[in-house]
């Protein structure tokens, strides 16, 4: 699949990576079992989505509710994370790969902080390709922290509260240096967002995947991508209005 001369082609993917548990019940395997599949499938959809031409990948890595699993899988979860990151450095210098991390990861285990910080600060000068890594994310707290930080500048004189408006409150979202997601995935077969990017996806088309996320290949992500061409992004207005004057 070539980019699409008529702006067809998303700029912005966000995926839902969901299906890891229920793909290792159908196959008889533990539960972190299905996780290490998915860690597989994140190499996978990084490189179908450099190769299609897109900028910005945004993956749903660990939600703020994630810390409800039991205690144990969400042990495994961190040394997976670890490993990952410590192993995949490498592959985003060489590819010159710029890592974001969206959410609270300052809550997260030391080392996993650490090896962020160290790669959004290697990777910080790649302007080409960004992926995005949404770790203790929550779209509701993501609000309640912009919102205090909000009222911190007004309380401070840096911001005047009656001229706030949504170009300004954006700024202080983790997002504030990407782009709002063109398209949003969601794989397994659920069809809901969980508290993923609620504001940043109000224009956003959404693609349910049926396929669990372990098995989400770059066929699945071609026809996710193929799906998004026939939508007509209409942000409010009529299709006529779309459509240029005849000459």
């Amino acid at each position: 699949m070539q980019q699409d001369s008529t702006n067809k082609h998303p700029r912005h993917v966000a995926i839902i990576m969901d299906g890891n548990g229920r793909w290792a019940k159908e196959h008889g395997l533990p539960r972190i079992e299905g996780h290490r599949r998915g860690a597989q499938a994140v190499r996978h959809s990084l490189e179908a989505a450099r190769d299609l031409g897109l900028r910005y990948l945004t993956l749903y890595a660990f939600s703020v509710e994630n810390w409800n699993r039991p205690k144990e899988e969400i042990h495994a979860l961190m040394d997976l994370l670890d490993r990952f990151l410590k192993e995949h450095l490498q592959h985003l210098l060489k590819n010159k790969i710029r890592l974001r991390v969206i959410g609270r990861y300052h809550e997260l285990p030391t080392n996993i902080q650490d090896r962020l910080r160290d790669a959004e600060i290697q990777t910080a000068d790649f302007t080409d390709f960004t992926v995005g890594l949404a770790l203790n994310y929550g779209s509701r707290t993501e609000v309640v922290d912009a919102a205090r930080a909000i009222a911190k500048a007004a309380q401070d004189g840096t911001l005047e509260p009656n001229q706030l408006d949504y170009a300004q409150f954006r700024s202080f979202l983790y997002t504030d240096e990407m782009p709002d997601p063109d398209l949003v995935i969601r794989t397994s077969g659920e069809s809901r967002l969980s508290n993923f990017l609620l504001l940043q996806s109000a224009y956003s088309e959404i693609h349910f995947s049926p396929v669990l996320w372990p098995d989400f290949d770059r066929a699945c992500f071609e026809a996710a991508l193929e799906d998004y061409a026939q939508r007509e992004r209409r942000y409010g207005k009529t299709s006529e209005q779309l459509q240029p004057p005849l000459s």
